[in-house]
């Protein structure tokens, strides 16, 4: 992630030549006149981390500047608003900046950029930028690929994390669930379902491959004779009782009753899976 990232911050902060001419209008603002922008996709700043840099700033000050730029009385951060946060932590009343002249568009996209470069966005955060860079800003996802350095497919696919559940997003924004466990859920149509088997992939540790396999099995196409079927009450019986055994379980179990005989059929997913299966069956033999 970190190599070629399209554009880059130098070619959007007039290249690093430029950055370090600029070095000599380096200027010192009052942290109360500065504020964080709406622009900046990251939402999620880590306390701990946060603390460590502050005690590192009341030791060594803020060594790089922060880039703002001026709009209406104050000035809203373009980049490091990570190290404003520490320094205000620190006690600081000033900060050394680089004030900038440029569009809300171009902070978006230093702000997105910086933040990827470091690593520091959730897949939530960078879906979120990538949707309002291209909704607000009229622009394709071809053209958010080359702002970034990624491809096309990348952008649509991070992108359609956003059709997940809310209860999903929040997995994958406190990092319980990564992006490729989380692809996995997107053609899932039942809202709940997705929730039940975003829990059963961290609950039992599956890997992306095992993740897979378990949506594929929720879309595989009917029968053509189950699709014809009647709902009876007894057919609401069976899906209630499909539903208390996964539940319990935690896997997909089909019961199939035909007059007085049927069977119940454990899917798996991996050879641990099965091992745990077979487990809590044998335990509940008496």
């Amino acid at each position: 992630m970190k190599k070629g990232l399209g554009r880059g911050l130098e070619a959007l902060i007039s290249s690093a030549n430029a950055l370090e001419d600029a070095r000599n209008s380096v200027m010192e603002l009052k942290i109360n006149q500065i504020e964080p922008s709406s622009e900046q996709p990251r939402k999620v700043f880590d306390q701990e981390k946060l603390e460590a840099l502050a005690e590192s700033i009341k030791n060594h000050g803020v060594v790089q500047p922060i880039i703002v730029r001026s709009e209406g009385n104050c000035y809203k951060i373009v980049a490091g608003e990570r190290r404003w946060r520490a320094a205000k932590l620190a006690g600081l009343k000033t900060i050394p900046v680089i004030i900038k002249d440029i569009t809300s568009r171009e902070v978006m996209e230093i702000a997105l950029i910086e933040n990827l470069q470091r690593e520091d966005l959730n897949p939530i955060e960078e879906a979120e930028a990538y949707k309002k860079l291209i909704e607000e800003y009229s622009i394709t996802q071809e053209e958010v690929a080359k702002i970034v350095g990624k491809s096309r497919a990348a952008i649509a696919n991070s992108v359609r994390l956003l059709t997940l559940t809310d209860e999903i997003k929040e997995m994958l924004s406190d990092g319980r669930l990564t992006s490729g466990h989380a692809r996995t859920l997107v053609a899932i149509p039942d809202p709940e379902r997705q929730n039940q088997l975003a829990k059963i992939i961290v609950e039992r540790n599956l890997s992306v491959r095992e993740s897979e396999k378990l949506a594929a099995s929720e879309n595989k196409p009917k029968k053509k004779t189950e699709k014809r079927k009647a709902i009876t009450k007894e057919s609401i019986e069976i899906a209630e009782l499909e539903e208390k055994l996964m539940a319990a379980y935690g896997t997909k179990i089909n019961l199939i009753k035909n007059k007085e005989k049927g069977k119940i059929v454990f899917e798996f997913y991996s050879k641990d899976e099965l091992d745990r299966i077979v487990e809590m069956l044998l335990n509940n033999v008496k």
